[in-house]
């Protein structure tokens, strides 16, 4: 990359953060005045300066709409850096939580959780969830060792759609047995509006935690995208990388998908812009991932309210309309091989 180029990329990264606080703002604003019901500027700054307990208006505004644009914009963020973690890591423009079935195993250990332990804790679940996407992350890679050619990022792929697909049917089946399939319904058709204010509190030390991870572990992700050879003969200790990374990972997705149920592509999507905006430096992709992917999932948010009005569209649904077809481009393009 030229000096040029280069500059441009750095340019990127700091009007992308630079700008992110009005841009958050703009999304806000734009989440909580458009729904069902329409939402004056002036009745939102009503609700927030002057709150009537007793206004319909300013009920919806508070403890519905700003708690989700808010657990939008948090979730969108976590899968969004996961993805350009995994990514880095593996140097495979395919991977994501979603596409790994990472999001499945902790649907799995949820639905596990509420059959074994039907009164368990909002943070007995938020644990499951860690322990799904674990779970999930030890089966890909485990069996991808074991076939030829398994690491690829094209066969990884596959390995995770199988093994998510696995996990997802598991947990069907698991869920109509014991008769609890209305409780982990919320966990495969994600709705934002149905996020529980106290519990995207209580992830949030565990979010703030994976994320600080992901930035420390950022300048040797970028050394680990050149490629294992060259990362040791640097003097990174590679092991460490990875393990750091996957706790982070683990952190990350378990965390989202406790708070909003599955969602997918934005770990697959996100963090191909912000490499293109930002360039190759992890220290500037993990950022701008975390920015954009939080903005993207809130917009999508929107959108979602829109498409079948004056009912939702389930917010996955909207993410996939975009994500598969860029899905299917990668594939095409970049399926056989790695990038870094």
């Amino acid at each position: 990359m030229n000096e040029a180029a280069m500059t441009r990329k750095v340019q990127a990264h700091t009007l992308i953060l630079a700008g992110a606080p009005l841009a958050i703002l703009f999304t806000v604003l734009l989440s909580v005045m458009y729904g069902a019901k329409a939402m004056e500027a002036g009745r939102i700054l009503e609700a927030f300066l002057h709150f009537d307990p007793a206004n319909v208006d300013h009920q919806i505004i508070m403890h519905s709409r700003l708690p989700r644009v808010l657990g939008a914009l948090l979730v969108g963020a976590l899968l969004a850096v996961s993805g350009a973690l995994m990514q880095g890591l593996t140097r495979n423009d395919l991977a994501s939580p979603s596409i790994m079935g990472i999001l499945d195993g902790s649907a799995f250990a949820v639905t596990v959780c509420m059959v074994v332990m039907p009164y368990a804790s909002t943070m007995g679940m938020i644990l499951a969830s860690f322990a799904g996407s674990a779970l999930s992350i030890v089966l890909v890679y485990g069996l991808a060792s074991q076939l030829p050619g398994g690491l690829s990022p094209v066969r990884l792929a596959i390995l995770g759609t199988l093994v998510g697909t696995f996990l997802s049917s598991a947990a069907s089946a698991i869920a109509m047995y014991f008769q609890v399939s209305q409780n982990i319904s919320f966990w495969y058709n994600a709705r934002l509006h149905q996020l529980d204010p106290k519990l995207v509190t209580l992830a949030l030390p565990f979010a703030a935690a994976g994320l600080l991870l992901a930035l420390w572990v950022s300048r040797s992700i970028t050394v680990s995208a050149l490629g294992d050879e060259l990362a040791v003969s640097l003097g990174q200790n590679t092991v460490r990388v990875k393990l750091l990374t996957t706790l982070s990972v683990i952190l990350l997705t378990g965390i989202a998908a406790a708070v909003a149920g599955r969602i997918g592509f934005v770990g697959l999507l996100v963090p191909h812009i912000a490499r293109y905006l930002t360039g190759l430096d992890y220290r500037r992709i993990i950022p701008c991932s975390a920015v954009l992917g939080g903005i993207f999932l809130a917009l999508c948010d929107v959108l979602s309210r829109f498409l079948h009005y004056p009912y939702e569209m389930p917010i996955g649904v909207v993410t996939a309309m975009i994500g598969v077809p860029y899905f299917l481009y990668l594939i095409r393009t970049r399926g056989g091989k790695k990038h870094g």
